[in-house]
């Protein structure tokens, strides 16, 4: 018994130096690979939260518009309704930032972002810390190309730079935009963003919008390369208040099924946009097929509204605990249309147990 152990012994250590070479080897590949994919961990179910963009847009006359400007007041606010409204034990836990935000030009000496000065006079640095004190996370957007869409400065030529101011200013949550880009760069340049943000060393969950650009001009994504790269990304229009917005992008998912569904998931997912309940566009009927049909599609819940005003039943249904949990199933399978004939269609995705299934007849 005991030669064989021994015989044994001196076997591996003959096998040693070539399966050391390939373990080794097979190693330093998986390295390779977790440090060119995002790999952050993050958004293992849909995030959670509420955008300001839908509903107030571009708005920066604060003399005005008191309440309804893009200002460190409106985040604090929407924060303290999150949290008293009950939207926080909900689920939704991320206040974002949208378009902007920021200054017109960067800092003539060190060349970073510049938060507004008049709308935003605590700083992010302070917002941030008021929005984790109420125990929830900060998201913040920019944009991949020279410009973001209103017209402020993009991330192009400065990525490294703003990568890490991000995580100075304690962002848990990056939306980048894609206008004023060059499409053909974005397969590249969306990645080495993720890249950057990952070498802060700050978690940070990443949106991404290339394939909607992409979409633009004609040409199909590489959704392979999306799921090793961004957190979520949006694949089609930006919705507005209006069913008919709500439809096309349920169409647009329909019809393009086959191609998106099998690439969303725990980690990466496929976004529809935002939420829009609890503004003017939507009636109750027509508030509880957008809820439904965005739990269906494992979507980002994001709300874009004024939470102030959100009457008692569109809360409701934004705080409906049963379709939240359908919407953060674990098992983070996308729903597809089943079923579509004559003025009916039906909705379904898998979910924990594995026999069971959510359904939407619409």
């Amino acid at each position: 018994m005991n030669v064989a152990r021994k015989s044994g012994t001196r076997k591996e250590i003959r096998e040693t130096p070539s399966k050391m070479f390939y373990n080794i080897l097979f190693l330093l590949l998986v390295s390779y690979r977790a440090t060119q994919a995002l790999e952050n961990g993050l958004a293992r179910t849909p995030p959670m939260g509420w955008m300001h963009w839908e509903r107030y847009r571009c708005i920066t006359d604060c003399k005005n518009y008191p309440n309804e400007c893009i200002s460190e007041n409106l985040f604090k606010r929407t924060t303290d309704l999150l949290v008293s409204e009950g939207y926080a034990a909900a689920g939704y836990e991320y206040v974002i930032i949208d378009d902007c935000w920021l200054e017109k030009s960067r800092d003539n000496v060190t060349n970073k972002l510049v938060e507004d000065r008049y709308r935003f006079p605590s700083g992010l640095n302070h917002l941030a810390d008021y929005i984790h004190n109420s125990g929830l996370k900060f998201g913040l957007y920019q944009d991949y190309g020279t410009h973001t869409c209103a017209g402020y400065p993009g991330v192009i030529n400065h990525m490294a730079l703003d990568a890490q101011t991000f995580a100075e200013w304690d962002v848990d949550y990056v939306k980048l935009d894609g206008c004023y880009a060059d499409t053909a760069t974005m397969d590249a340049g969306y990645p080495e963003f993720g890249r950057l943000l990952n070498k802060t060393g700050r978690p940070m969950i990443y949106s991404c919008s290339w394939p909607v650009y992409q979409e633009y001009e004609g040409k199909i994504p590489d959704y392979e390369a999306l799921k090793q790269h961004c957190n979520l990304w949006r694949n089609y229009d930006d919705i507005d208040d209006s069913f008919e917005s709500v439809a096309k992008i349920m169409d647009y998912f329909s019809k393009n099924q086959d191609r998106i569904q099998p690439h969303g998931g725990p980690g990466h997912w496929n976004d529809p946009d935002m939420l829009i309940l609890g503004n003017y566009g939507l009636s109750y009927d027509q508030s509880k097929l957008q809820m439904a049909v965005w739990a269906i599609l494992a979507a980002p819940l994001i709300m874009s509204n004024d939470l102030a005003t959100v009457r008692p039943e569109i809360k409701a249904i934004l705080q409906n605990r049963d379709v939240i949990a359908v919407n953060q199933d674990p098992l983070g399978i996308q729903g597809r249309r089943i079923l579509i004939q004559k003025n009916i269609e039906v909705w379904a995705r898998p979910i924990m147990p594995r026999n069971a299934a959510g359904y939407v007849f619409y």
